[in-house]
């Protein structure tokens, strides 16, 4: 670590404690003795979403709320429970080697938890995700979702 008040590379640190999201850090710099504060952060890698049509854009945490909500409208789904849901998704997303991850597969990931939320909201996703052309499609997956 640099000194901001002297080019000298060589500093000693005097304290260190968590804050919510870095390290704080009391730093001195042992040629010219002054102090300073520093503060460290993990770097987040940004995911990136391919879709369907080879576009790429950047993972939106938002974005997948919303889409959560929507099916989840006029249910007994707390917010809390979306976020938890989010998180996961989220968490299980970044846990894999690539940075690049497929459009498809949040579908899947989204399809697997609201299975588990609620099933009116699971079939309300599915309908939309799954491009259901009729009612057939319907109740297909109805027939599916009652054998589980």
């Amino acid at each position: 670590m640099q000194c901001p008040y002297c080019p000298h590379n060589e500093t000693k640190v005097n304290d260190s404690r968590d804050n919510e999201d870095s390290v704080r850090r009391r730093r001195e710099c042992l040629k010219c003795h002054k102090r300073f504060t520093t503060y460290e952060r993990a770097e987040i890698m940004d995911l990136v979403v391919v879709k369907k049509d080879g576009r790429r854009e950047d993972f939106s945490r938002n974005k997948l709320i919303r889409s959560l909500m929507i099916p989840c409208q006029k249910r007994p789904i707390k917010r809390a429970e979306i976020e938890r849901v989010t998180d996961h998704i989220e968490l299980e997303l970044r846990k894999r080697d690539n940075l690049e991850v497929l459009s498809t597969d949040i579908g899947e990931l989204v399809m697997s938890k609201l299975k588990q939320l609620d099933k009116v909201a699971y079939i309300r996703f599915a309908s939309v995700y799954r491009e259901f052309a009729d009612v057939n499609q319907f109740k297909k997956e109805l027939r599916m979702l009652l054998k589980t």
